[in-house]
């Protein structure tokens, strides 16, 4: 009885001061849609989940990172042989960042093809696109850290990438190298990116986006559109489906530390081996791989010709790519059908282009190397 009227007289004093009372009755009123597709609802909380243990576990590691072309790859080797677990803080901080891509990627297609994007969804879905973006740039920008010999040489050729922009690529190569080569002041560039600018721009529009989602509710199914009230199957929020993301969090987490442990510099085509320090004066090693998450921009945009009319092929290729990641995410004011909740044959049938694409030149670019 002591313990029950210890806990209201905490709840109560809580209260007093910040409004928990109309907290509380919200989330006990909000309910969860229950289908065929349920399942994917859990990828934007794996997705969540998988940020906090980035957060977590970069901070753990940069007590002992140095950033610079003298230090960056003697503190990371120091990290691995010297600091009690150090090596399993990196694991579970690649591990992570890996996996987090591959569910924000599933959780967007899960909601491209539920059409979850439709009215009054439409800036849900930008906000999402924008994390996905800001999760790539997470992977780019932390693959130069280690300053090791593929990295190097894997973020020279990005940035030259980046460089073939008409207008503003020679200068927006600078500001990304600090100068016209991948230098120690490269570092300092994607270290403030990486550690700086990036998780704060992904804290704003993440609390944007879960306030969205906290605001309009997970999006029911098109079929639900002509369904009776009397046919439609709910679960609450709270407790019922927040137990279940927490089950799927502490899943998520003991194949996170399965994997870590396992294989902590990672396995097949998701490996990140320390090697050799890099040397800008070394011949570039035989074969130079982007993450897993690039390949198929990578590879599509080598198959192009020299020349695609009158622009450079990979001048073409970054066009091309621009024009469908606008048009990807500006769907939900283009697709009309969706909004008056009716299906889109002609958006589906793009979305599995775009899927099928994406797979297909990933798997393509690992078999031919």
């Amino acid at each position: 009885m002591s313990d029950q009227s210890s806990t209201d007289k905490l709840y109560n004093w809580l209260d007093s001061r910040f409004k928990l009372g109309a907290f509380v009755d919200y989330m006990s009123h909000k309910v969860v849609p229950v289908h065929s597709h349920s399942m994917f609802y859990y990828f934007g909380g794996i997705s969540l989940f998988l940020f906090i243990v980035q957060v977590v576990t970069g901070i753990l590691l940069l007590m002992y990172y140095r950033p610079g072309a003298d230090s960056a790859f003697e503190s990371v080797r120091f990290i691995i042989t010297n600091v009690s677990f150090g090596w399993l803080i990196r694991a579970l901080h690649s591990w992570s960042a890996n996996l987090m891509i591959l569910a924000v990627f599933i959780h967007m297609f899960s909601v491209y093809f539920t059409a979850a994007y439709r009215k009054p969804r439409e800036m849900t879905w930008l906000s999402g696109m924008a994390l996905l973006g800001l999760s790539l740039a997470f992977g780019f920008s932390g693959y130069l850290l280690p300053w090791n010999e593929l990295a190097f040489f894997a973020t020279r050729v990005g940035t030259g990438m980046a460089g073939a922009i008409p207008l503003v690529g020679e200068k927006l190569l600078i500001v990304m190298r600090g100068g016209e080569e991948v230098t120690g002041a490269t570092i300092g560039r994607f270290f403030g990116l990486h550690v700086a600018i990036l998780p704060g721009l992904t804290t704003v529009l993440l609390a944007a986006h879960l306030i969205f989602i906290q605001r309009q509710g997970m999006s029911e199914p098109l079929e639900w559109a002509n369904k009776p009230e009397s046919e439609k199957t709910y679960q609450k929020f709270f407790p019922h489906f927040a137990m279940k993301d927490l089950l799927v969090w502490l899943i998520v987490l003991n194949v996170l530390a399965v994997l870590a442990v396992l294989f902590p510099d990672g396995i097949g085509v998701i490996h990140w081996p320390l090697g050799e320090k890099a040397d800008p004066f070394a011949p570039p090693p035989a074969v130079i791989r982007p993450e897993w998450y690039f390949m198929f921009a990578f590879q599509a945009l080598k198959m192009l010709p020299a020349h695609v009319l009158f622009l450079e092929g990979e001048l073409f290729g970054i066009i091309v790519f621009s024009l469908g990641g606008l048009i990807w995410a500006l769907v939900p004011f283009f697709d009309r059908k969706s909004a008056r909740n009716e299906g889109s044959q002609l958006y589906r049938y793009f979305g599995y282009f775009v899927l099928l694409f994406v797979i297909g030149m990933t798997l393509y670019g690992y078999m031919v190397e």
